[in-house]
């Protein structure tokens, strides 16, 4: 049980910070006592100063987590809400937003942060202004994370910036993970994908479809497609290029192969198709990749003539 009842922190960043894409602008955590005042009453710089009642808008993007307790949510672009313990919260810049505890109170951590990396997350549709409350359960991991940030921001070492505002990073990243698994609470439907995966990768070298698979399978092929793009990203016919993309490099950097072999071992219909397809992915025509990262397993060390 936590005994410090608030530690609020307001982080200043330099320009070589804010090339690293991420820096973090302010990072706490607060107990708001059962039938007290929200918030407390803490001085906060201008433009951080809440009242729950009329709410704010920020110029920084912030992850709320609640870890104790229950209360409500509402922002300009979604509606109020009950939220509880376990729930993060993803506050958007230049959005109207407002949240309060119940009478019971909450213990509620936050992390404020900006820079072209969220940019490019929001501009990509990662995350979206409809959907900013994520209920991923209440986690002592978490809860670590969100010490650790406080706790380096505290001593202020040089490169403290790059550390907390990577923990950040991973926050996302473990919000996104979550809010994506959580779509396939069916058992069927990921254990399907699983056994789809699991073919393509027994039949890397072998003429495999994905309407074969559909059937192997017992499902049917737009079933397949759809359920396996909305959980990998990627089609199954893509996800099999890309397993044969990733074997081709293996073989280009550690078997005495030629190319027209890994081609037909492949299961590539010509040489020119797979040196297409490599070239295309890889960025440079198979030839060269295995010039330039071929292992030699029986290198000769001549030595230097004097």
């Amino acid at each position: 049980m936590k005994t410090t009842n608030n530690h609020i922190q307001y982080l200043g960043s330099s320009p070589l910070d804010e090339k690293w894409g991420l820096t973090v602008t302010t990072v706490g955590y607060q107990r708001i006592p059962a039938h007290s005042t929200y918030p407390s009453v803490t001085q906060h710089p201008q433009g951080y100063v809440f009242n729950p009642q009329k709410g704010r808008t920020l110029s920084e993007y912030q992850l709320v987590y609640i870890s104790e307790g229950s209360g409500y949510f509402e922002s300009a672009s979604c509606k109020r809400q009950k939220i509880k313990a376990g729930t993060m919260l993803l506050i958007f810049p230049d959005e109207w937003h407002t949240y309060y505890p119940e009478e019971n109170g909450w213990y509620e951590h936050w992390v404020g942060f900006k820079g072209n990396m969220i940019e490019n997350w929001i501009a990509n549709k990662f995350f979206l202004k409809e959907k900013p409350v994520f209920e991923i359960g209440i986690s002592s991991n978490i809860i670590g994370l969100y010490e650790d940030m406080d706790a380096y921001a505290s001593k202020e070492d040089a490169g403290y910036q790059q550390l907390i505002s990577s923990i950040v990073l991973y926050l996302m990243g473990e919000i996104y993970f979550k809010v994506k698994n959580s779509a396939f609470k069916e058992s069927t439907t990921v254990r399907k994908i699983n056994e789809a995966k699991a073919l393509m990768k027994r039949n890397i070298s072998n003429s495999i479809s994905a309407e074969d698979i559909a059937r192997q399978l017992n499902v049917s092929y737009s079933w397949l497609r759809s359920r396996f793009k909305a959980y990998t990203g990627i089609s199954p016919t893509q996800y099999h290029l890309n397993l044969r993309y990733i074997k081709a490099k293996e073989m280009l950097c550690t078997t005495q192969m030629s190319i027209s072999d890994i081609a037909f071992a492949l299961n590539f219909e010509t040489v020119s198709q797979f040196s297409s397809f490599f070239a295309k992915k890889e960025g440079i025509s198979p030839s060269t990749f295995k010039k330039k990262y071929h292992l030699d397993p029986n290198p000769s060390h001549k030595p230097e003539e004097e």
